[in-house]
């Protein structure tokens, strides 16, 4: 299994926004498809967002596209995930995973296999 660790979430005010990180251990994080995904109280896991390893082309959930940006930085092994605008039903556990595959512009996690994400909270 990939090592992935999230980080940089927290609590923002609605329309603020954040910047979370997916920093890779122990693999070459340019040669995978990575994937963010995120998981609101009593609700199932979405996927957010994921951006290829071979053409950069990315991918977003209709609820994020326009204010949500995913980038790679490959010479820091690490993924980010720009978020802005925030809205209250943004807010969730938010993981990334690898490998991903996507299918009719979804983005889907090969393995069921997930760290402790990271925190976002957008409340007023």
């Amino acid at each position: 299994q990939l090592q992935l660790v999230e980080s940089g979430g927290g609590l923002v005010q609605p329309g603020g926004s954040l910047r979370l990180s997916c920093a890779a251990s122990g693999f070459t994080l340019g040669y995978y498809t990575i994937g963010w995904f995120r998981q609101a109280p009593g609700k199932e896991r979405e996927g957010v967002s994921c951006i290829s390893s071979s053409d950069g082309s990315t991918y977003y959930a209709d609820s994020v596209k326009g204010r949500f940006t995913i980038s790679r930085d490959n010479a820091k092994n690490t993924v980010y995930l720009q978020m802005n605008s925030l809205t209250p039903e943004d807010t969730g556990v938010y993981y990334c995973a690898a490998p991903i595959i996507t299918v009719q512009a979804m983005c889907v996690p090969v393995y069921d296999s997930w760290g402790q994400g990271t925190q976002v909270t957008v409340s007023s």
